[in-house]
């Protein structure tokens, strides 16, 4: 069984995955459209895909398209699944699902009303680091699982102002400030995509930004934000919690490793840094960074990258790390790019696979959203100065 897919966005990171969905056996035609016509042809052209469409609104009246996969603006990707959803359309979004509590419950309502496929495609679902813990915790090695920590610590200089310039165009100080608790999911989804439980209340602050430049200014900015580093401390159910930060002024190499991870259990700890990853238990400790070490497929330099700063092209270069399970997927994918620790195989293949089968992706849309209200209350709470706030919770998604 096979389905069309039609790519809304045609930036600098859907060509990687506009990519490995044309690879794959499960998918028969991938379209694209984007608000510049020129990039979704020059895409097409590149990758070889089927075809583009004038409008996102031309791409859902369309037989032809199946399903669709959103990579547009942070704050856009909301309505443009709702969009899809009503359309009759499966959707896979990019992070974060989205930046109101309100606009996450319309798309719960509406995968339950519609029994669509709906996916959050979170990197950290498939972190090298979060997928050890994952394994670690399945088997009681922590003991009882108190604590974590994840980091997503990428500074603005490290890329982020050449990708906001190619997206934002004139007007790209307005949305470089967008809230770093409002992309939250890199963090919160790699301790939560371990830990099998969710947040119910959060303190948070934020640190105003001094650089001075127009970015994070508030008389600036389109989300009223002038706040660049965060720091967020949640309670979780069941007892125990975790702490995020999302940095974007920082002195550390994001581009060696920008999400990082450590867990606290009552057995056993593990910590990861920028190069080192450690097991530690009350007998000593184990160095498991080659373990967690994804190796490079595709070199900084190939020139499909040349449009993407040089800081950021490690995002999109990675392999698979040794504690990857890679036996499920398509063989197509064994000498293809891959990215951001080598998530970028597993997340399509989560997507083909459960609209082909019907059954739940990974990062459903339950998930998605402990992945992402989380940050949104978060937010709320440094607002108002670090008040400790409830997090709602939309329960676990419902069986097939």
């Amino acid at each position: 069984m096979t389905f069309s897919l039609g790519i809304v966005g045609a930036g600098q990171f859907s060509g990687q995955f506009a990519r490995l969905f044309m690879a794959h056996p499960g998918v028969s035609d991938v379209y694209v459209t984007d608000l510049l016509p020129e990039r979704a042809e020059r895409l097409t052209a590149a990758e070889g895909l089927t075809g583009t469409f004038p409008t996102y609104e031309a791409m859902l009246e369309s037989r032809a398209v199946d399903a669709v996969a959103v990579f547009t603006q942070r704050w856009t990707h909301a309505p443009l699944v709702l969009q899809g959803l009503a359309a009759g359309k499966h959707v896979y979004s990019a992070v974060p699902m989205a930046i109101s509590t309100q606009e996450i419950a319309e798309i719960i309502d509406m995968v339950k009303a519609t029994g669509l496929t709906y996916m959050m495609g979170e990197t950290s679902q498939y972190h090298p680091a979060t997928v050890h813990a994952r394994n670690r915790i399945a088997e009681g090695a922590f003991g009882r699982l108190f604590y974590a920590e994840g980091d997503y610590v990428h500074d603005m200089d490290l890329g982020f102002y050449e990708a906001y310039q190619y997206s934002g165009g004139e007007g790209w100080k307005a949305t470089a400030s967008y809230p770093p608790l409002l992309y939250p999911t890199h963090s919160v989804g790699g301790v939560l995509g371990a830990w099998q439980t969710h947040a119910v209340s959060v303190s948070a602050l934020g640190v105003v930004d001094e650089r001075g430049d127009g970015v994070f200014d508030r008389s600036v900015s389109r989300f009223d934000n002038d706040v660049s580093n965060a720091t967020a401390l949640f309670e979780v159910a069941g007892g125990g919690s975790f702490r995020t930060n999302e940095f974007r002024r920082v002195g550390y190499p994001s581009h060696i490793r920008e999400s990082r991870f450590r867990f606290f259990g009552t057995e056993a700890s593990m910590e990861q840094l920028a190069t080192v990853a450690l097991w530690q238990d009350k007998n000593g400790v184990e160095d498991i960074s080659e373990l967690l070490e994804p190796k490079p497929t595709t070199s900084p330099d190939d020139p499909s990258l040349q449009h993407v700063a040089p800081e950021l092209r490690a995002a999109f270069t990675s392999g698979s790390a040794p504690v990857h399970d890679r036996a499920r997927l398509p063989r197509a994918y064994e000498r293809m790019s891959n990215g951001h620790e080598g998530s970028h195989h597993f997340l399509a293949d989560d997507f083909v696979t459960a609209v082909n089968s019907r059954t739940l992706p990974s990062v459903n849309a339950w998930v998605a959203a402990r992945y992402t209200l989380p940050g949104i209350v978060a937010h709320e709470s440094a607002r108002q100065g670090g008040t400790r706030l409830e997090i709602p919770d939309f329960g676990d998604a419902p069986q097939l």
